[in-house]
């Protein structure tokens, strides 16, 4: 019963999310790569072993293979997953077949079916939280401060009680939820809040100051506090729906939040102020899955659109074995007109391949300990 129990508890929330994501990902490049004419020799869900497939009419074969940690589609050509080329074969490929070989489309071609992976995980995060928005709306109190505790961040900032708050960072506060996050995700960095008071615009800026709380998972998180109290009741919160054009744009703001947050977290850890203990891995993922799967789908389904925004931009990183790498090589070919030399190529995949395996060594690590 204990294996029943993990296996449906974490094994297949995890399962489920990853799949969806990764199964987004290489759809991307699948669908520009066909729409380009270029011969796909195979689309997989996961690495290693074949567990199940089958041939499409156009001879790909599509694959969930037994390591369920990412995926690859392999054009005809390619001598792995990674999508290096194989000169031999390149070589002896036909007239017919040489036109459809990804090597031999120009770089332009090449760099719309590399990018369209990342794309693909951004545009499935931007409908998802669409919907949601125009399905559910969001519930929204006042944002107005109804009390700044003594000696606060918020207090030495400026802010007083009864302050409506128009915008942190550029965000607009629509909402107190709004400006809650906005400066839980700023643990100890300026924020530049703009508020009404006495029917008057002002600026402030602000540094919340950084402490740990637990959630009921019994996970701990580094957030910013200001030491605004928040005494709303029930009754206060209301529904907000928003119409489609205007869920538009609070769509395209909320995926720019996460980017902003997103990027101001990582570049904590070059000033000395990250967390490590934040970074997590693919046992992280399972748990944080378990977890939100008990709240509902809804839940979870906020989690797939927030991974999947987070592996498309993990994928334009400028690293070599990743999206963001083999753009840079082509990007540089687009310059000089030609292609970087194999040796140089070689050199950088395997750097970026040490870099890759390290980064999940130590996500891995982390989440053991």
């Amino acid at each position: 019963m204990d294996f029943v129990f993990w296996l449906f508890s974490y094994v297949v929330p995890f399962l489920a999310v990853l799949t969806i994501i990764v199964f987004v990902h290489e759809m991307g490049h699948y669908l520009v790569a066909r729409w380009n004419g270029i011969a796909i020799q195979t689309f997989s869900v996961g690495f290693g072993p074949e567990l199940v497939g089958f041939n499409d009419r156009h001879g790909t074969r599509w694959r969930i293979s037994a390591i369920p940690l990412g995926g690859y589609v392999r054009f005809v050509g390619d001598m792995n997953a990674a999508s290096a080329p194989d000169p031999e074969f390149i070589e002896r490929a036909g007239p017919e077949l040489s036109r459809q070989l990804f090597a031999n489309k120009n770089v332009w071609r090449r760099i719309a079916v590399v990018a369209a992976g990342p794309l693909a995980n951004v545009l499935f995060t931007l409908l998802i939280l669409y919907a949601l928005l125009l399905g559910y709306g969001r519930y929204v109190a006042p944002p107005v401060l109804q009390e700044v505790t003594a000696e606060s961040a918020a207090e030495q900032a400026g802010l007083l009680t009864g302050d409506r708050i128009l915008s942190v960072d550029g965000f607009r506060v629509r909402g107190f939820e709004d400006f809650q996050r906005l400066i839980a995700t700023a643990p100890e960095r300026q924020v530049t809040i703009t508020l009404e008071r006495d029917g008057t615009e002002r600026t402030i800026v602000a540094v919340p100051r950084s402490e740990t709380t637990t959630d009921s998972f019994g996970n701990t998180h580094r957030v910013g506090r200001m030491g605004v109290l928040n005494t709303y009741q029930a009754g206060d919160y209301q529904i907000y729906r928003p119409g489609p054009v205007e869920a538009i744009g609070m769509t395209l703001e909320e995926v720019r939040f996460i980017i902003d947050r997103t990027a101001a977290f990582l570049g904590d850890f070059f000033v000395g102020r990250g967390d490590v203990e934040q970074l997590g891995g693919p046992i992280k993922v399972a748990q944080v899955s378990q977890q939100v799967s008990t709240l509902g789908l809804l839940a979870l389904v906020n989690l797939v659109a927030l991974l999947s925004l987070n592996i498309g931009l993990v994928n334009l990183l400028p690293i070599p074995m990743l999206d963001g790498g083999h753009l840079v090589y082509y990007l540089i070919e687009a310059v000089r007109g030609r292609p970087l030399t194999q040796r140089v190529q070689e050199i950088g995949f395997r750097f970026g391949l040490a870099v890759v395996f390290t980064l999940m060594a130590f996500t891995l690590i982390n989440d053991l300990i």
